[in-house]
């Protein structure tokens, strides 16, 4: 999902008709209504036009830009709301919460950088960003325009991606890359980590996102693991995690929509927990429209689990607790893939959001588990 291959943004400048291309890896469409503003522009006067849906392309000073984003946050996280209706129910209350989330992500997109070819910005005490941007974006031949607050995840998920992740089960470090999701639930990779393997001969990871659960595997001893995605980020991320765990001799990382060739004694996927709409390719990891990886995986596990093998399904019951998908229609989903269950290892979450009371979703939230089903051919 990204507006960065042919889209432009177009704007006045100096009584001229400008334009540029215009990068947007969320998907969000290029501004209609654009103006240029600098170092005298108000946070009140730059909250109002990001409100009515007016861009702001910077030409000041780069720290006062993020100052003016910081500001902008404020506005918009205490901005008064009409009397405050109480949701009738979790459901309600997600798609409320969503709602909320994709208008600030629209009115805190609206304040614009301009990028010279090569990634340079050209703006008093810009920082360099050239291979922050270069993981996100790829080459950039020519100028373009892009959110600050993109930039700012840019630069987060480079440092993320310098840093990486300690997973404990590998003794080691996961490197994720921009837009592939970070593997900081712990507790999905605890449960690959500890339930009984069916075998240690062949494993299948479907959906492998940064490979960490194939390098699970791997470690546990499992001679053989081929990790499949069909997205370029994460095949390019999981190929190089894989190689810096030194486990390019057991696992192999293949462009597939969701099985690769042939059958094995265990399949595992952890694929999208939530059945919604995603609004940026990272959430692309945890939103599934319509549960279509989790169908996908249940209907095609049969035809690929070799004689007595098991199928690893790794899904969190938090859309049973918001209403979105229930245990009936996951059960139901189950037995018409010809599929049945073995067994299921459970385990509570504990990630702080879990405990934090004020989140409207904490009902939701404090009774989730997340399980690890063992699922064979019937």
């Amino acid at each position: 999902m990204t507006t960065t291959d042919t889209a432009t943004i177009a704007w006045t400048e100096d009584g001229q008709a400008r334009s540029a291309r215009w990068r947007a890896e969320g998907g969000m469409p290029p501004p209609k209504r654009v103006v240029v503003a600098d170092d005298r522009m108000t946070a009140d006067a730059a909250f109002r036009l990001a409100s009515e849906g007016t861009a702001l392309l910077w030409r000041g000073d780069f720290q006062n830009a993020r100052q003016l984003l910081q500001a902008l946050a404020r506005r918009v996280d205490h901005k008064p709301r009409k009397a405050a209706k109480v949701p009738s129910s979790l459901t309600e209350a997600f798609h409320w919460q969503r709602q909320a989330q994709s208008q600030r992500a629209r009115t805190l997109g609206m304040l614009l950088i301009p990028f010279e070819s090569g990634h340079r910005i050209p703006l008093r005490r810009a920082p360099d960003v050239m291979l922050a941007c270069e993981e996100a974006y790829g080459a950039a031949p020519e100028p373009y325009v892009a959110s600050l607050r993109e930039l700012q995840g840019i630069i987060g998920a480079h440092e993320w991606r310098k840093k990486g992740v300690e997973v404990p089960a590998l003794d080691g470090r996961i490197h994720p890359h921009y837009g592939v999701f970070s593997p900081i639930r712990g507790e999905y990779v605890e449960l690959v980590a500890t339930a009984p393997l069916p075998a240690r001969t062949l494993a299948f990871d479907i959906g492998t996102g940064t490979g960490v659960l194939a390098a699970v595997l791997a470690r546990r001893g499992v001679a053989s693991v081929i990790a499949t995605d069909q997205q370029p980020r994460a095949l390019a991320c999981a190929r190089e995690n894989i190689e810096r765990l030194g486990l390019t001799q057991q696992v192999s990382v293949l462009e597939a929509d969701l099985f690769p060739p042939g059958r094995a004694p265990l399949i595992v996927c952890n694929p999208p927990w939530l059945p919604a709409r995603p609004s940026s390719p990272l959430e692309s990891a945890v939103y599934d429209p319509d549960s279509r990886m989790l169908r996908g995986f249940l209907a095609g596990l049969a035809a690929h689990l070799s004689p007595g093998g098991e199928g690893w399904l790794i899904l969190s019951d938090l859309a049973e607790h918001l209403g979105l998908r229930t245990r009936d229609e996951l059960l139901a989903a189950i037995a018409a893939a010809g599929l049945k269950v073995l067994g299921r290892i459970d385990t509570r979450p504990h990630h702080p959001r879990a405990a934090d009371a004020s989140d409207p979703l904490h009902a939701a939230r404090a009774a989730e588990i997340t399980s690890l089903w063992r699922l064979a051919a019937q």
